[in-house]
């Protein structure tokens, strides 16, 4: 499936979300996804078509970032078009769109690395025809400037490590799963090592499950996941993924089985999690939550190290990037709530509202 946008041009200012997290700034080197630098020093002169493909695509994280390059790109009046394709999960039909939108002489391309290294011959090959290749989300063993042009990437290791203090603290002793996406998720499988690591500190926390419990990034799917869990184990305090959808799903699971919900650390939240959190907190029936967010802006990042590196610029920002705390139960942060816009609206996004709302009335 292929979807065509042509930027406006109009050059409409990012919203972004503030957020106040007791634990402070990280180390020098990152930069959090809702802190965003100036694009218009990048774009250059020349007209440039830009690409985007995903190896999965359909939800709505996905289609969110589809929005936020869009409106990223629309601030260079010299991209002309930004393309969309996914690959239904087929490591063949990424690589067969990459080379594609090679073939048809798009300038960049950037590429969710759902396959993770897996991948690298595809990128390569574009890097080396003349495109300018620009995987990014997970952190590849490639080489720069050979295998690709640049690989921004969601520290999804420091993520993981965030939970696994977080729950370690939140919950002092207990047990923790943590759901991951696709069977073999690069990405998923970061996250859990950085569960791990993060969890080491705290030896009477036991993680049932040395590997990640897939559900496919898909409510129905993680719901059915979670269920199993709860009939094998009779205790689980807490749940760590990394995607709000699955864990919203596994709140409902433990809702639908009539039991308290555990603490829930995840990444990429949702306006439906919120409102419901938010609600139970009203009724005094909540539940400890971390949600890190903002991570549909990922994708600005790498159009924005695209164009320089497309016009022969130093790299504008940081590679590594680290979701913000949009919501901390424990540090008294609650979560966005907006009952008037749509369950899937993710309101620690980087677009503005009324892009928002646009995008999920189609």
């Amino acid at each position: 499936m292929q979807k065509t946008y042509r930027a406006t041009g109009l050059g409409v200012a990012a919203a972004t979300v503030a957020a106040v997290w007791a634990q402070g700034a990280l180390a020098e080197g990152f930069v959090y996804v809702n802190e965003h630098i100036d694009i218009a020093p990048l774009c250059g002169e020349e007209p440039i078509r830009v690409a985007l493909v995903d190896g999965y695509g359909g939800n709505s994280w996905r289609r969110t970032a589809i929005a936020e390059i869009e409106d990223e790109a629309s601030k260079c009046e010299n991209i002309v078009e930004v393309t969309y394709a996914e690959a239904g999960g087929d490591l063949q039909a990424y690589s067969a769109a990459i080379n594609g939108f090679v073939a048809q002489g798009y300038e960049i391309i950037l590429a969710y690395t759902d396959f993770g290294d897996a991948a690298i011959p595809a990128y390569r090959a574009a890097q080396m025809a003349g495109t300018t290749m620009v995987p990014y989300f997970s952190d590849l063993s490639g080489q720069i400037g050979v295998d690709y042009a640049a690989n921004p990437f969601e520290d999804a290791f420091r993520a993981g490590s965030i939970f696994g203090e977080w729950v370690g603290e939140t919950i002092g002793e207990g047990k923790t799963v943590f759901l991951g996406g696709l069977a073999g998720s690069a990405s998923s499988v970061t996250f859990l090592e950085g569960y791990k690591e993060g969890l080491k500190a705290y030896p009477e926390v036991e993680l049932l499950d040395d590997n990640f419990i897939v559900t496919n990034w898909n409510p129905a799917d993680a719901q059915k996941a979670v269920a199993g869990l709860i009939a094998k184990y009779p205790e689980i305090d807490a749940i760590a993924t990394d995607y709000g959808v699955t864990s919203l799903a596994a709140v409902k699971a433990y809702q639908a089985a009539g039991l308290p919900v555990p603490a829930m650390a995840f990444i990429a939240t949702n306006n439906e999690y919120s409102c419901k959190w938010m609600e139970a907190k009203e009724s005094g029936d909540v539940w400890p939550q971390l949600a890190l967010s903002g991570t549909t802006a990922d994708v600005r990042f790498a159009l924005r190290a695209g164009l320089a590196a497309r016009n022969g610029l130093d790299a504008p920002e940081p590679r590594a990037l680290v979701a913000f705390p949009f919501a901390d139960s424990a540090a008294g942060v609650d979560p966005l709530c907006d009952p008037e816009l749509p369950p899937d609206a993710d309101l620690s996004s980087s677009l503005p509202m009324d892009k928002m709302v646009s995008l999920f009335e189609q």
